[in-house]
């Protein structure tokens, strides 16, 4: 046994006496690591790189005591210990006394060691792996070498190399993350049924309530109870199945005393097995205690979300595909005819030349700088895609390129593996090599891309990667990537690093001064520091729209907090009522994009009858009017972890009765949404948590008391929305074409009160396009709190400066119960005003307009 200062190893053996070895971190922030690997293996196993954003600092475990065969290690900052027994093989942590969980208690540990072929092996060498049971037939005639997945033999050289070990959550019953599927927020006991699947797959219209992999894989799970959450982080990119057996509380009835039964509460369990096809056991326990605690854990780990440009907050409107330069043209005429915002317009593959990335269509796009020219001045962006499949075309400069530079990834026999993708016969770029990425980067170079310029940002998609013929959609595991590493190691990090080359691409061209926007449909643990993600190819129907929620949600609690779904279905051709619904929903939703397949009706926002053009209209506008509260959120996210778009659970995680909402969240701390998901609806039960909270009808201000369900009447034209009581919500009292006519444009304050008369609130402010705000400290951070009558404006964050000539224009404060008698405001160089007002005593809502308060400067404004 091992002591190293800052971690413990130990040795293990499988029934084939091949030594591994266990080691235990203490990582500062309350987190552990535990790690499984084999000393000896006959080559190197693949360990996860690139994802963790530094290496962990690690922190001293004391042993505390050593009897035979166990040992107790300690960590005084957390009161927390680690009980190790020998045999059978066992970790508990057990804080202040109480278990919280326990690693391998089901004796479920199991490390497929690498071997020599059969044929190559000593007579001696025992046949059998720590998994095998010695009474089945050997590996040989269970056909674990090779398999065969319809014409594909899966060939493995050194045999099946699978890991696993199981995880007992002591008093938990509701568990979230490991996405991407198509199923509920809270994840449910797979029993007999399938296990969750983490494997990246083009799955074109994807089933719902299905656990299987579809684009992306976040192998992160968290469990939360009353008192306390935590999270587990698996850091392994092969195949992964997660295996749930939920133990929910029971009371047994023991015997009778008296008159009275005697009774024992069972405390729940959650049992959770990890199953991977390759590499190592890599584990961080992430202990909380908090929901805020564990998301500020996992970022330690891999990053916080990037903060996007301002733009990319808007309004996009995509679909495959806009046929040419007239096309776009007409488009982006439209919005303004119909007075909708809206900022970027997204060309799909056909804008290319026989899709080549990188190019452009000569008939269609013959002037794509100019194109770009009258976007630009409508202060709008262009997104065009750049998949991974380059075509088979040594005329085309970008696969003769990579073809002499040996750039792409390998078939099991040396040559450049070849599949089908759009272009046809395709070959792969290799992203996990260092220099692939920094070569691909630079073609993002204006000098480098034709046609491109300072507005055109890059959409990756089919990065899983999807190859039309291959196995199951995609790459065979058996191909060969930079370091001799099959595919079947590290497949579910290949659209990981594609987006990272394309985001530092995007920054390198702007010689690192502009931030970049990069959305991908692939992705992994720590994608978000690169960009955002989608729900991928869904359908325009209801069923899809009532999942995104639940789907969106897991993404957000996950470390994904840029994400959204295609509004109105990306296949197939929504109702009016449905495609109302949706842009109802998706304006309070992170990423908020509008996207078709070919060969659907045209869907522009005006294209179904003025009355539903009008209701859209509405619901883009409110996006646009909030987007000061969802900058700032994004800059909460950037800087602290918090998600965006937060399950209720979240916010009130001592409620139970929130542990297993999905239909309605909370954006932020301020706002509740709850989306229409189903047809015909006149009437929705909206639950409103939190005992000692209130809540004001977003557009009524009238307000209810919580922790309790509301039926509220529905019409087509809205949603029902709230903001909680003890919150100040930012807005722009006026909107613009897009976000780069909003920026001059004065705030309102919508302030509403807690059961308390108080409130609080922030807003962030900064150019919303460069990195000024991190190299020059270019911002504005200011709080807002309203207390005993007084709304003040303060400095956040003193480390930031920037000059704005905006104003607070306009305040609304929400519950204020008689009318006062004057209102003043004061600045910081003495002067005080009279200000004009009217209140309402019917909604309790006094108005204050016509302020002139400097958005950057220190003021108060006085309710007497």
């Amino acid at each position: 046994m091992t002591r190293p200062s800052h971690n413990v190893g130990f040795y293990l053996s499988t029934c084939s006496q091949v030594p591994l070895l266990a080691e235990v971190y203490g990582i500062e922030g309350n987190i552990f690591r535990f790690k499984i690997s084999e000393i000896a293996p006959l080559k190197p196993r693949y360990e996860v790189s690139d994802v963790l954003i530094q290496k962990p600092v690690t922190k001293r475990l004391t042993p505390c005591t050593e009897d035979t065969g166990v040992l107790v290690l300690k960590d005084d900052s957390v009161n927390l210990k680690f009980h190790i027994t020998a045999n059978p093989f066992t970790i508990d942590l057990i804080s202040e006394d109480e278990p919280v969980l326990s690693i391998n208690s089901m004796g479920q540990l199991y490390f497929e060691h690498l071997q020599m072929p059969p044929k190559h092996r000593p007579s001696t060498e025992c046949k059998e792996d720590v998994s095998t049971d010695p009474s089945q037939e050997s590996q040989d005639d269970l056909g674990l070498w090779q398999e065969k997945f319809g014409k594909f033999v899966d060939i493995k050289a050194n045999g099946p190399s699978s890991i696993g070990i199981d995880f007992s959550l002591h008093g938990f019953e509701h568990l979230y993350g490991i996405p991407q599927h198509a199923e509920t927020h809270q994840l449910k006991n797979t029993g007999d049924t399938e296990a969750y699947r983490l494997y990246n797959l083009d799955v074109y219209g994807y089933k719902l309530h299905d656990k299987l992999g579809i684009y992306g894989s976040i192998p992160y799970l968290l469990a939360h109870k009353l008192d306390r959450t935590i999270g587990i982080f698996w850091l392994n990119a092969s195949e992964t199945l997660v295996e749930i057996n939920i133990q929910p509380t029971i009371e047994h009835t023991l015997s009778p005393k008296g008159s009275v039964l005697a009774k024992q509460k069972v405390k729940p369990r959650a049992d959770v097995r990890w199953m991977s096809e390759s590499g190592i056991i890599d584990v961080f326990i992430l202990m909380g205690p908090t929901p805020a605690a564990v998301f500020k854990q996992y970022s330690i780990l891999t990053g916080t979300q990037a903060l996007p440009p301002l733009f990319s907050l808007g309004y996009h409107q995509c679909r495959w595909n806009y046929n040419d330069e007239q096309d776009v043209k007409d488009v982006d005429a439209g919005f303004d005819d119909h007075d909708i915002p809206y900022d970027v317009i997204w060309l799909d593959i056909e804008h290319t030349e026989g899709k080549r990335y990188f190019t452009w269509d000569k008939k269609k796009f013959p002037n794509p700088k100019r194109m770009q020219e009258l976007i630009k001045s409508k202060k709008r962006k262009i997104v065009v895609i750049s998949d991974p499949h380059i075509k088979v075309d040594p005329m085309y400069s970008l696969y003769s390129q990579a073809k002499e530079k040996g750039y792409f990834v390998k078939n099991n026999k040396g040559g450049d593996f070849e599949g089908i993708c759009w272009p046809g016969a395709s070959s792969y770029l290799d992203f996990t090599n260092p220099r692939v990425r920094e070569w691909y980067s630079s073609l993002f170079a204006f000098s480098e891309y034709e046609g491109s310029s300072d507005i055109l940002f890059v959409w990756n998609d089919m990065n899983e990667p999807s190859v039309f013929k291959g196995p199951e959609l995609t790459m065979e595991k058996n191909a060969i990537h930079y370091g001799n590493w099959e595919h079947r190691d590290l497949h579910n990090v290949y659209g990981f690093y594609q987006q990272m080359a394309t985001a530092q691409g995007l920054i390198q061209r702007s010689k690192g001064k502009e931030r970049p926007f990069v959305l991908t449909r692939s992705f992994f643990a720590g994608s978000q520091k690169y960009g955002a993600v989608w729900t991928g190819d869904n359908v325009s129907e209801w069923g899809y729209l009532k999942f995104s929620i639940p789907m969106l949600l897991t993404l957000s609690v996950a470390g994904i907090p840029f994400c959204g779904a295609d509004v109105g279905g990306f296949i197939g051709d929504p109702e009016p009522e449905l495609l109302v619904r949706w842009y109802q929903a998706g304006a309070y939703q992170p990423f908020f994009r509008g996207h078709a397949t070919m060969n659907t009706k045209r869907r522009e926002p005006w294209l179904f009858g003025e009355e539903h053009t009008k209701l859209i209209r509405e619901a883009i506008k409110e996006r646009y009017a909030l987007l000061p509260y969802w900058y700032t959120l994004f800059y909460r996210a950037h800087v602290t972890s918090e998600p965006v778009m937060r399950p209720l659970w979240v916010e009130f995680p001592k409620e139970l009765e929130t542990f297993s909402v999905e239909d309605e969240y909370m954006l932020g701390s301020a706002l509740l949404i709850h989306p229409i998901t189903e047809p015909k609806i006149t009437m929705v039960d909206v639950f409103l948590p939190g005992f000692e909270e209130v809540w004001y009808d977003f557009r009524t201000f009238v307000h209810w008391e919580g922790a309790r369900t509301l039926k509220v009447p529905i019409a087509l034209d809205r949603i029902p929305v709230f903001q909680r009581g003890g919150s100040v919500v930012p807005m722009k009292t006026a909107l613009g074409r897009s976000t780069g006519w909003m920026t001059h444009l004065p705030y309102e304050l919508l302030v509403a009160l807690d059961t308390k008369g108080s409130a609080k609130g922030e807003l962030y402010l900064d150019d919303g396009h460069s990195f000024q705000y991190l190299h020059q400290k270019q911002f504005l951070h200011r709080k807002f709190l309203f207390c005993d009558g007084i709304l003040s404006s303060s400095c956040a964050d003193e480390n930031g400066h920037y000059h704005s000539e905006c104003v607070v224009e306009k305040v609304l404060i929400l519950g204020i119960n008689k009318q006062p008698s004057s209102v003043t405001t004061s600045s910081s160089d003495g002067q005080e005003k009279q200000v004009v007002f009217t209140y309402c005593s019917k909604t309790a809502v006094l108005h204050l307009e016509k302020l002139s308060l400097n958005v950057g400067a220190n003021w108060e404004i006085h309710v007497k």
